[in-house]
């Protein structure tokens, strides 16, 4: 079962969160191998995404980390609102695991 994570971000602004994988003992899973997606929508019934976030592993891929990013254009294209998101790695074996799911929260901006 995914851990939920909810997630605030602020239109216009880069943001960056960093993800940790674990095993059903919690210890770091190892990520040698697998490839991973992050994606934005509306709804979860939603047939078209938001945004993807550009997911990034850690050099060292035994940590079970891999960071999830958006650009400042990326988010000030994005309405105000709430959404929804999760990450979804894939082993070499092509096993689909979600990881992290949560609301998203965009918040708006003043400064342009």
């Amino acid at each position: 079962m995914a851990t939920i994570s909810n997630i605030y971000i602020d239109a216009g602004a880069d943001y960056t969160t960093t993800v940790t994988v674990t095993d059903s003992s919690g210890a770091a899973l190892d990520l040698t191998g697998y490839t991973a997606a992050a994606q934005i929508r509306k709804t979860y019934e939603s047939s078209s995404v938001t945004v993807s976030f550009t997911v990034a592993f850690n050099a060292d891929r035994t940590t079970g980390r891999l960071d999830i990013s958006l650009t400042g254009t990326q988010t000030g294209a994005i309405s105000a609102g709430r959404y929804v998101y999760d990450v979804l790695i894939t082993s070499g074996a092509s096993a689909k695991i979600r990881v992290v799911e949560g609301i998203v929260t965009i918040n708006p901006r003043v400064t342009q």
